[in-house]
């Protein structure tokens, strides 16, 4: 009998996590508990505008606002915000919003410790070698699970990419602040959008190269509470029983992360998204259909175990059959929500051997488990396209 020799893996969890409604109160005695005596909040204009952030800063002392993070942070925003959280004297950090202000706190604990622009720190550059300052990550959004992965995205518009930074538990949150309540106000189109974003991660985690037993668990969690919950809460931004789910569902889907690669719709997503500002997780869904498509010839035995996390009528069927049941179940989803199409997004077919070079060269095209090309990549962007137009 031969056994199947596995790589030596690993799975970093650095973060605390604390959640339910009304989480919010324990802000101030989370950031004490972390030795935060100067903290810096880090957030939007959205939220404050919301009444959130005034409602954060009632539970910490001696904090520090700053609000101007938008979507799709980039190289400039994190230096200007880095260089305040130094001239106020801050020791800690505490993000409120979504994955941009999440990503936005851990760029600007990457420049203050190790120093530089954010920039040189891009995954496979100069490494991170020094913990972050503590960070206290605190999600209005459910859909990136930025509060718990080992990673932050930036724009840089020079270059018209967005990188990663990070994949290590040095620039993890030391604790996710999980409030569901937080949420209720979002209004459906980003509901759609992030939700969909959390959805992504749990089926490209579970179908990637890196996909590991401890991770699956937690993906194949993240599919089913998305797929269960996400209609309702954009159908109800009130119902707090499907925002809490939606909140689980986003967690989870970051946990899947891990500290490795998803696949080929966050490579196009995420490579895009340096081209046309717009909604990482609207393009994400957008693309994610026509990926799961071409990948399932690869392994069609986990694309049908995603069909029944999606909740797709599978019984019986052979792998194939059951895997294309559970893609039409997240096609019809996407509609549902009103993921917006690659036209509506700002895109145009032109683009496409742009988009596909780009999508190729991103780091996250190796964690695919079926192999990609540039001609490749065209053919799913065509696709992504056709679909949108149905």
């Amino acid at each position: 009998m031969s056994v199947e020799v596995e790589v030596v893996r690993t799975v970093e969890v650095p973060t605390r996590m604390v959640h339910g409604p009304g989480a919010l109160s324990r802000l101030g005695e989370l950031a004490r508990e972390l030795g935060i005596r100067r903290p810096f909040l880090v957030t939007d204009g959205g939220v404050s505008a919301a009444g959130i952030a005034d409602e954060a800063l009632k539970h910490l002392e001696g904090a520090v606002p700053f609000d101007g993070v938008y979507p799709n942070p980039d190289v400039g925003l994190i230096g200007r915000a880095s260089a305040l959280y130094n001239e106020e004297g801050c020791d800690g950090l505490v993000a409120l919003g979504g994955g941009s202000s999440i990503d936005t706190a851990k760029g600007v604990g990457v420049e203050v410790t190790h120093g530089g622009s954010i920039s040189e720190y891009e995954y496979g550059r100069t490494p991170i070698t020094r913990r972050i300052p503590p960070l206290v990550a605190v999600p209005t959004t459910a859909g990136t699970g930025s509060e718990v992965t080992l990673w932050a995205v930036i724009a840089d518009h020079e270059r018209k990419i967005k990188f990663n930074v990070g994949g290590t538990l040095l620039i993890g949150a030391s604790v996710a602040l999980v409030d569901p309540s937080l949420m209720t106000g979002l209004p459906p189109t980003i509901t759609a959008a992030t939700g969909m974003d959390a959805l992504s991660h749990g089926i490209e985690c579970y179908t990637c190269d890196y996909h590991q037993p401890f991770n699956d668990a937690v993906a194949l969690a993240a599919i089913e509470l998305a797929a269960r919950w996400l209609r309702t809460a954009c159908g109800d931004g009130a119902d707090l029983e499907a925002r809490t789910h939606m909140a689980h569902a986003a967690t989870l889907g970051g946990l899947a992360y891990g500290t490795e690669s998803a696949g080929a719709a966050h490579a196009m997503s995420q490579s895009a998204g340096g081209v046309h500002d717009c909604p990482h997780g609207a393009l994400t869904a957008r693309v994610l259909g026509p990926v799961c498509e071409y990948n399932v010839p690869a392994a069609p035995e986990r694309y049908a175990r995603v069909a029944q996390a999606l909740g797709a009528d599978v019984f019986g069927l052979p792998p194939m059959e059951a895997a294309a049941a559970g893609i039409e179940e997240l096609y019809r989803l996407t509609e549902d929500v009103g993921i917006p199409t690659m036209r509506e997004l700002g895109f145009s077919e032109e683009e496409i051997p742009l988009l596909a070079r780009i999508a190729y060269e991103d780091p996250q095209t190796v964690g695919n488990p079926r192999e990609v090309g540039v001609e490749e990549y065209e053919e799913i962007y065509r696709n992504a396209f056709a679909r949108g137009e149905r």
